[in-house]
């Protein structure tokens, strides 16, 4: 887009920014999301510098990065400065070098200095999430100075709702005190004694971003301060930082879980070959493990002819394997993200889903078995002379391959983990197509043994 279309007159300027007059900062990103690109940064560009900012600093706003490179460099750089260090600095990631190199420059100092800082920080760890935008005053202070410090800086931080004592010797952090305990305190009072008794809770920059959710929620905090290794403060993750990251994250999940990789954009803003490139990889991979399915079958082609009957209880055997290896997949990947279980686990998650699968499979198997036996007394099909034992083969059937759907729905994550990977790349899909595999050989192996000189 030409950068001299955004560079309007005053009165195209008040055209364009007339419609989110009426809308608070939530209402407007919305309806920004819902313009064109092009559209939505001649808007942007129309509206006073404190309103953009507050606008590109919602994690609700699509296209971020799009649209601060559709604005024209020096426009693009005072709302960069302007924004919180680390909603800044996400959008600066968005970035290609060429716009990074283009903006960074034109920056503040200190901005300038503080996003290339917390760029360096590995993604989805505290130092990337984290914000500079702190109150921190010296363990030598009084309530009264505290809060008149408060007073100067709190439009310039992130949040005021926690205040960090510093050391004044060395400046390492100190204490905590909670905007509560500051306000009931009295003037005249050192800031250390309406701090907190305990010592205060704090990460290391390079901390997994879920270890930090969990040690929030943990000590029920509203922001974690980030340390390095000498206790110098480095910044602050807060609670809704962290609660937008762990979104995404699971939104990630969701997709892995689905057999497909992870979308970057909303469903709406993915191109045609882009969502195909997102979909066919998986799904690729998918069709070539169920080959070995066919294979599986061809291989037992003789017994399928010998007993076409067999071949009716082939969707029933198939998709009850996948759907206790689904079942089991899912309960255990959420129990190594909420860190319920360790790698050393495994061994007591087989032995509590080899049992549990063995009678989850005798439940099914009964089920089977009435219904056979339902539908052949009842004159709906004749199995044959020998419908008790297929029922039996059946029944028998469902016991191994449920057993064995649960066994390895739940190693498969504990598998992927160990190897490095993401334990959500076990999705539903992949175990199911394993499960069928492995289902078909266990189905005629027991038939073979049950029905041997009878049908086979």
């Amino acid at each position: 887009m030409n950068q001299k279309q955004l560079l309007r007159p005053v009165a195209d300027a008040a055209a364009l920014s007339a419609p989110l007059a009426n809308y608070n900062t939530a209402d407007a990103v919305e309806f920004l999301n819902t313009l064109e690109l092009q559209r939505a940064a001649e808007t942007l560009a129309a509206l006073s510098l404190p309103r953009a900012v507050k606008m590109l600093e919602a994690p609700e706003l699509h296209r971020s990065g799009e649209l601060v490179a559709a604005l024209p460099p020096a426009r693009a750089a005072a709302l960069l400065g302007l924004m919180a260090d680390d909603r800044a600095t996400d959008i600066v990631h968005e970035l290609d070098e060429e716009e990074r190199a283009r903006l960074i420059p034109l920056l503040g100092n200190e901005a300038r200095q503080t996003i290339q800082k917390l760029l360096s920080y590995p993604p989805n760890t505290a130092g990337a999430l984290m914000t500079t935008e702190f109150v921190a005053v010296p363990a030598t202070w009084t309530v009264a100075q505290t809060l008149q410090h408060i007073r100067q800086v709190e439009r310039t931080r992130e949040t005021v709702y926690a205040i960090y004592v510093l050391d004044p010797a060395n400046q390492q952090l100190q204490q905590v005190v909670t905007m509560r305990r500051l306000i009931t305190g009295l003037p005249e009072e050192s800031i250390l004694d309406v701090a907190q008794v305990n010592p205060p809770v704090m990460v290391d920059a390079q901390m997994d971003q879920e270890d930090v959710a969990r040690l929030i929620r943990r000590h029920d905090l509203l922001a974690i301060p980030v340390v390095d290794a000498q206790q110098h403060m480095l910044g602050i993750v807060t609670v809704d930082d962290i609660l937008d990251a762990l979104i995404e994250e699971s939104t990630e999940d969701a997709h892995k879980f689905g057999g497909m990789e992870a979308l970057d954009k909303p469903y709406m803003q993915i191109g045609f070959f882009e969502m195909l490139r997102k979909r066919a990889g998986w799904l690729s991979v998918l069709f070539v493990g169920e080959m070995l399915t066919a294979s599986a079958m061809q291989h037992y082609e003789d017994e399928l002819a010998r007993a076409v009957v067999l071949t009716l209880f082939i969707p029933l055997i198939m998709s009850s394997g996948g759907n206790s290896g689904s079942q089991a997949t899912s309960l255990l990947i959420r129990s190594l993200a909420l860190r319920e279980l360790r790698l050393r686990d495994w061994w007591k998650v087989a032995l509590r889903e080899v049992p549990t699968g063995m009678v989850l499979g005798a439940i099914l198997g009964c089920l089977a078995i009435v219904r056979i036996v339902i539908w052949q007394l009842g004159g709906f099909h004749d199995y044959g002379e020998h419908w008790i034992l297929l029922a039996i083969t059946i029944g028998a059937a469902l016991v191994g391959i449920v057993t064995f759907g649960s066994l390895s729905g739940s190693m498969l994550p504990f598998i992927l983990k160990r190897l490095g990977f993401d334990p959500a790349s076990a999705s539903a899909p992949f175990v199911a197509t394993l499960v069928d595999v492995t289902g078909l050989v266990i189905y005629f192996s027991i038939a073979a043994m049950i029905l041997h000189g009878t049908l086979l």
